[in-house]
C-alpha cells in the first residue's frame, strides 16, 4: 500500500479510491486487514489522517531522531481522532518512514495540502498535537521549535492562533531555548 497515495491525490482523482486490497499482495495478513479497514474509510477521512500522521512524524523527526515516546504519542494522537490502536500503529510507522525518506521534499507540500482540506479547528488541533509530539520527552529543542514554527506557518495559522498553544508549552520551551 502506498501511503503517499493518500497524500498526493487531488479531489476527483479516482486512483486511490479505485485501488483496493488487491494491491496488497506482498503484505502480511495483519497488514492487509488493517489496510482494508483504512480503505473502507471515506477517502477524504483517510487523506486527512494520512496528512495528519505525516505532519506529526515531521514534528517528531525535527531533530532527526524519532524516539519511542514520540512514536507512542503519535499513536495516541491518531487514536484520539478516530483510528483504532492497530491502525494507529500502522499509519504512524508508514508516516515515520515517509517523513524520514522524503523529508524536506514533502514536508511543505503535505502540510499545505492538509491545510487546504482542514477546518481552522483541525489545523489548530494538528499544531497542538505537534507540540505534544515535540514535548513528549519533556523538552522542545531549538530544531523542534523551528519546525513547529514552520508547521504553524504552513498551516496558515496566525501569531494570535499560535500564541495560546505555545503558552501551554512554555515550560518545555524555556528549558531548552532560554525563554522565560
Amino acid at each position: 500500500m502506498s501511503f503517499m497515495r493518500y497524500l498526493g491525490n487531488r479531489p476527483g482523482d479516482s486512483t486511490a479510491a479505485a485501488s483496493g486490497p488487491a494491491d496488497l499482495a506482498g503484505e502480511t495478513e495483519a497488514v492487509r486487514s488493517i489496510v482494508s479497514r483504512l480503505h473502507a474509510m471515506p477517502l477524504d477521512k483517510a487523506r486527512s489522517l494520512a496528512g495528519m500522521a505525516y505532519v506529526l512524524a515531521r514534528a517528531a523527526n525535527a531533530n532527526l531522531v524519532i524516539t519511542d515516546v514520540e512514536t507512542t504519542t503519535m499513536e495516541m494522537e491518531l487514536a484520539a481522532v478516530g483510528l483504532d490502536q492497530a491502525q494507529a500503529v500502522l499509519v504512524v510507522e508508514m508516516a515515520k518512514f515517509q517523513a524520514m525518506a522524503t523529508g524536506a521534499t514533502s514536508d511543505y507540500l503535505v502540510t499545505r495540502e492538509f491545510s487546504e482540506r482542514a477546518t481552522p479547528e483541525e489545523r489548530l488541533g494538528l499544531l497542538r498535537a505537534c507540540y505534544h509530539i515535540a514535548a513528549a520527552d519533556d523538552s522542545i529543542d531549538s530544531m523542534e521549535n523551528a519546525t513547529l514554527d514552520e508547521i504553524a506557518n504552513e498551516l496558515g495559522l496566525t501569531h494570535d492562533d499560535v500564541a495560546p498553544v505555545r503558552a501551554d508549552f512554555a515550560a518545555k520551551l524555556s528549558a531548552r531555548l532560554g525563554n522565560a
